[in-house]
């Protein structure tokens, strides 16, 4: 069995992860939850404005 990489999956295009640039290398799946929630509550908070 061959192991798949992150190219393998999404071929040659680039994914973007500047949305993830803030949280600490080896976090959790809970960091990474509640770091995208802030972001999500911010955006709203401008967007009613």
């Amino acid at each position: 069995m061959t192991e798949r990489t992150a190219d393998d999956r999404y071929g040659d295009d680039e994914v973007d992860t500047s949305h993830l640039d803030d949280l600490e290398d080896g976090c959790g799946c809970a960091e990474v939850w509640e770091h995208l929630s802030e972001d999500e509550e911010a955006d709203e908070h401008v967007d009613a404005d």
